[in-house]
């Protein structure tokens, strides 16, 4: 990892209402690591990278990429950036096969009509790369399995040569075998010198793939280590905060 950070977030603050979503959250990613962010349901992991990938606007606080202070008003405008995310649920058309869901908004074209035979060749290149196996670009999503549907939203996300990629909860559900394929797939995608951050609640993730992990606790970051220095309990106790120092009274 270089010494400069491909994306910091410093103190960003996000309110609906009268609640205070993220109150103050710092967080930075370099170009090839595998960060984890973790946190109790409702802690403001989705809702802090809905605001990276410009889902959200954040109400203060500084977004730097490359050094580079900026503000999204749009997703089109991470995008920009080269930053993608596959949220939860994937956002596939179960109806349409596996080259079109791919490509789907950016279908290579002969003339005024979709080049299929170019769309599926592609399709099969991406796949190749990443170590997708599926018996066929010209299958439906609909017919393949939760782990395969996983691994073709995140080669979508990678075929638009992302520097920053946010996976949101991606072995949510998964069955062994198609876990490990995902987390292959995350370790290849960061050799490749893209940071990519990982929101899971499978804890052993973290560890088979992330270099560290930020952790956030009622809308604000609260820990962040290097991987090499937690175990599951301590990290569980971090989430919990049932390890955190008393706040110390003042006289």
């Amino acid at each position: 990892m270089s010494e400069e950070p491909l994306v910091t977030l410093k103190g960003i603050t996000k309110s609906f209402g009268a609640v205070k979503s993220l109150q103050g959250v710092d967080l930075t990613l370099g170009p090839g690591e595998v960060l984890g962010l973790v946190g109790d349901n409702g802690a403001g992991k989705s809702t802090l990278m809905k605001v990276l990938a410009g889902a959200l606007q954040h109400d203060s606080g500084q977004i730097t990429i490359d050094g580079r202070d900026v503000r999204f008003s749009s997703p089109a405008d991470a995008r920009r950036e080269r930053i993608g995310i596959v949220y939860q649920d994937l956002a596939l058309c179960d109806t349409l096969d596996v080259a079109s869901n791919l490509f789907l908004g950016r279908e290579p074209r002969k003339g005024p009509f979709i080049d299929r035979r170019a769309m599926h060749r592609d399709a099969a290149e991406t796949l190749s790369e990443l170590h997708v196996r599926v018996k066929s670009t010209y299958q439906e999503i609909g017919h393949l399995s939760g782990g395969q549907r996983q691994a073709v939203a995140i080669a979508r996300a990678v075929s638009f040569q992302p520097r920053v990629l946010v996976l949101d909860e991606p072995t949510a559900a998964l069955a062994v075998a198609e876990v490990r394929q995902v987390l292959r797939m995350i370790r290849d995608v960061a050799a490749q010198g893209v940071g990519v951050i990982l929101i899971t609640h499978r804890l052993q993730d973290l560890f088979e793939v992330c270099d560290r992990i930020t952790v956030m606790y009622e809308g604000r970051s609260v820990e962040d280590e290097p991987v090499s220095a937690l175990d599951i309990e301590r990290l569980v106790g971090m989430i919990t905060r049932t390890g955190a120092e008393p706040t110390e009274e003042v006289a």
